[in-house]
């Protein structure tokens, strides 16, 4: 008893929905939003107005003379009528829903409105022109909404020339033509529909299978660099500090100035191991803003003096110059203007040696200049083991902002480089 009351129960509940269902489905006369799986489809629809506009003038006066002569409408009538049925053809490229209410209205009017004194040998309730008109239109539907649609608007249109059968006195009819036009429009529009889909689909997962693949052998190749990386990179810093941490005991008595050396190698190792490791940490995630990195601190500029201090340190003589008023610049601005003096600094220590070298920062209305220029080496630099990519980072960072960079050799031997970065994105 109680499962046939919750059965009654799920019933009704259908039973309320079938007009909100209606509604939403058959209420929209626009079009469906363009999608991929329609892309094939209105490309062909220009070549079809032409045609199809043929095709509505010549349905309009042969469904003219019927509505006229067969149905005894009248002349205004009957002409109004054939001519907003042929009108649907036109409509049904762009809107199929308002072509297929049209047609149906004009099925349904004229179907009532002749029932009594129609001939009794006339095509009756879709005249001859109708019946096709209705079909071609139900075949658009289809073939441009989901098959829920389709079905909807066949058992309407089939069921609303039913209607109009039962007031009709005469014998002829064309409600077997009818249903078999209009399924097979049904069934073939329904047909190409999913099969647009279905490719389109395909072409879609072909394209998530291309990206995944792309995707997984970028995360490969950021894999083998991390651990080229840690092998070579980090294992070599790591003996570094650890050098430069034991060198103090193994001499006797060893200096205050060789002290402090040592120990400035050792930071600059563990610093650079901590960059190094952050710098790991991106390659093997699979976001590039991985949780570690993106909550990581970056150096700024309030750490200029830090890094002075340290290549100072290192024996080479630094001077930091600030010109303008310093202000707090977007964290962009701010960790490039920190790595290309940095790899300024760097680049002189190796290639100046002995030269000194000048840090000047500008800070103006629009822009940053960062200028750092180092003296003639006072010694012989030794060859270079490779091309580096200093002077190429640079560049790629300050592109990056809009800026521009400048480099080259001073007049008294020496070198500058010189950036020029936009704040707050102004050129």
């Amino acid at each position: 008893m109680e499962r046939a009351r919750q059965v009654g129960r799920w019933g009704t509940s259908r039973l309320r929905a079938v007009p909100r269902v209606l509604r939403q489905d058959l209420l929209t006369v626009s079009g469906p939003a363009p999608g991929r799986a329609q892309e094939g489809w209105l490309a062909w629809r220009p070549a079809l107005v032409v045609p199809l506009l043929i095709g509505a003038v010549v349905t309009m006066v042969g469904g003219a003379n019927q509505y006229v002569n067969d149905f005894h409408l009248g002349r205004v009538a009957g002409v109004t009528l054939a001519a907003l049925q042929s009108a649907a053809l036109i409509a049904v490229l762009y809107r199929p829903l308002a072509a297929w209410w049209a047609t149906t209205a004009v099925t349904l009017v004229t179907g009532l409105w002749a029932a009594g004194h129609a001939d009794g040998d006339a095509p009756y309730p879709w005249s001859g022109v109708g019946v096709v008109l209705s079909a071609l239109v139900l075949f658009f539907v289809a073939l441009r909404h989901r098959p829920r649609v389709a079905v909807e608007t066949f058992a309407i249109s089939y069921g609303a020339g039913m209607l109009c059968t039962a007031f009709h006195v005469g014998e002829q009819t064309t409600g077997g033509l009818a249903l078999v036009l209009f399924s097979i429009a049904v069934v073939v529009g329904a047909a190409l529909r999913g099969r647009r889909v279905a490719r389109t689909q395909l072409v879609e997962q072909e394209e998530i299978t291309a990206e995944e693949r792309a995707r997984r052998t970028l995360l490969e190749e950021r894999s083998r660099i991390a651990r080229e990386l840690h092998d070579v990179v980090a294992h070599h810093m790591s003996v570094i500090s650890i050098q430069a941490q034991v060198a103090p005991h193994l001499v006797e008595n060893p200096s205050d100035e060789l002290k402090e050396n040592l120990a400035g190698i050792r930071q600059n190792a563990v610093e650079a191991l901590t960059e190094l490791r952050r710098v790991l940490g991106v390659l093997r995630s699979e976001d590039p803003a991985a949780e570690g990195a993106r909550h990581a601190p970056q150096p700024s500029l309030d750490r200029l003096d830090e890094l002075v201090a340290n290549v100072r340190g290192a024996g080479v003589s630094v001077t930091a110059d600030v010109v303008g008023t310093p202000r707090s610049l977007s964290p962009g601005v701010e960790l490039s203007a920190f790595r290309i003096v940095q790899e300024a600094l760097s680049n002189a220590m190796r290639h100046a040696p002995g030269a000194a070298v000048r840090v000047l920062l500008g800070y103006h209305r629009a822009v940053l200049v960062v200028r750092v220029t180092n003296t003639a080496p006072d010694r012989p630099v030794a060859p270079s083991p490779g091309a580096g990519h200093g002077l190429l980072g640079m560049r790629e960072r300050t592109a990056m902002l809009g800026g521009e960079l400048a480099s080259g050799a001073t007049p008294d031997g020496g070198y500058e480089v010189s950036a020029t970065l936009p704040l707050e994105g102004r050129p």
